[in-house]
């Protein structure tokens, strides 16, 4: 496997650390300003898109670090250090989604346990199949405070024509759905990042999901989208391309806005 710290800031390098963590020993990197300090800092549980890892935008974790904000990235599963390339195959993704949903709260669990995070202050994100967990995560009680995605849709009708949700009963897809779930969803700042021209995940379907999560906030200026009319960006879909560092800039400030 490619040394995927080679082009890695240094800085970034010199504050990340490599273990594992849950009840299945899922592979994170954890990131901290100043692990010396004994200071516990806020901390963001962020989860990578699909054929990639979570080393992948280091851009993002050196924001986050230089604003005083933790990271903890999550390989997903069949993905980085656990790779297995049949769970990359697009069929699978809906499988990938449910087992890390599955696995987030022994993950925050262990991260409790190392006394170096402020866990009143913990953000979950992820871009497409993991901002797609995300979403089904926060349908159920939890302790975030925050939420940062892209890429991503909460309305998994919109993607039915996907290889994900082929030959599945639409039973099994409902009992998922974020956006038929938000009863159990708690009002928690939420923010979103799209590009309208996304080839793979119809930016109409996060809309949808966004105007029905603002019907029930008492305070729907707390949910928020962030479009992108042309990126650049390979089916306009990972990334933002010419976008990229404005997207990354806003969700930082929104990170810091919440959690600092």
């Amino acid at each position: 496997m490619p040394d995927l710290t080679a082009n890695m800031p240094s800085s970034l390098k010199a504050n990340a650390r490599w273990t594992r963590l849950g009840d299945t020993e899922v592979p994170v990197m954890l990131v901290h300003p100043d692990w010396d300090s004994g200071q516990q800092v806020p901390i963001t549980l962020w989860m990578h898109g699909r054929t990639v890892e979570k080393e992948i935008d280091p851009g993002r974790y050196l924001r986050w670090m230089r604003a005083g904000i933790g990271a903890c990235a999550i390989d997903l599963p069949g993905h980085g250090e656990r790779y297995d390339r049949s769970l990359q195959d697009p069929f699978r993704t809906l499988e990938v989604i449910l087992q890390l949903v599955d696995e987030i709260d022994s993950i925050v669990t262990d991260v409790t346990e190392l006394g170096s995070f402020d866990m009143q202050r913990l953000a979950i994100g992820g871009m497409s199949a993991g901002g797609m967990a995300t979403m089904a995560r926060l349908c159920k009680p939890h302790p975030f405070v925050c939420a940062s995605v892209e890429a991503t849709t909460g309305s998994w009708e919109h993607q039915r024509r996907r290889a994900m949700f082929q030959d599945r009963e639409p039973a099994e897809i409902a009992a998922h759905n974020p956006i038929e779930h938000l009863a159990g969803w708690r009002e928690i700042p939420f923010q979103a990042f799209h590009a309208e021209h996304d080839e793979w995940v119809d930016v109409n379907g996060q809309r949808a999901f966004l105007d029905s999560l603002q019907s029930q906030y008492e305070n729907p200026e707390n949910v928020e989208l962030v479009t992108y009319e042309h990126t650049g960006a390979p089916h306009e879909h990972a990334g933002f391309g010419t976008h990229a560092a404005d997207a990354k800039n806003r969700q930082r400030d929104f990170l810091v806005r919440w959690l600092t």
